[in-house]
């Protein structure tokens, strides 16, 4: 079985800039720099069959190359206790455009479709007991953190293997974006 998903990853700078501002956040579990990527589309379990058809169904998507900017921070879930702290990302029409893509196509193949909305963004914490207060405190010294545009020009398709020690991410495949 296979534990696939879809991400684009981020240039070293921006992963790197993410990455100093991981601190001071109790009951966060940081996102290390290598793990950071804007998932696309998670998969889940497939087996051999589905990951060759997936894989190979990818190569078909067709969306121009563009640029994206990190900006802002925030938490999931809103008005509940806070799971995950996230940076977000804008623009986000062209990216929707091409996660839409591939979520039809995946949903063509016989996939379930994914079951939340698609609020692009970068994980850059798991929170356990993290006190609201503090974390308030994190976003609003943080209210104003932005990078520089960078640009997208390929998406992969990873798979997921979970360990004690966290997820390892390994990329089964790479898909160059291109106008068509």
């Amino acid at each position: 079985m296979y534990r696939l998903f879809v991400a684009i990853d981020l240039p070293p700078d921006i992963a790197a800039r993410l990455q100093n501002l991981c601190y001071g956040v109790p009951g966060a579990r940081w996102v290390q720099p290598e793990q950071m990527h804007l998932t696309l589309r998670f998969i889940g379990e497939v087996d051999g069959g589905i990951f060759r058809d997936v894989k190979e169904g990818l190569a078909d998507i067709k969306s121009p190359p563009f640029s994206l900017q990190v900006k802002g921070l925030g938490f999931f879930p809103p008005r509940k206790t806070p799971r995950v702290l996230w940076a977000g990302l804008a623009p986000v029409e062209q990216v929707s455009g091409l996660r839409n893509r591939i979520e039809n196509l995946l949903v063509g193949m016989g996939l379930s479709p994914e079951g939340r909305k698609f609020s692009p963004h970068i994980t850059l914490a798991r929170l356990h007991d993290t006190p609201l207060a503090r974390l308030g405190r994190f976003l609003a010294g943080n209210s104003l953190f932005a990078t520089e545009p960078f640009p997208v020009s390929e998406f992969h398709l990873y798979s997921s293997q979970l360990t004690s020690k966290g997820a390892v991410h390994t990329i089964e495949a790479s898909y160059s974006l291109q106008a068509g």
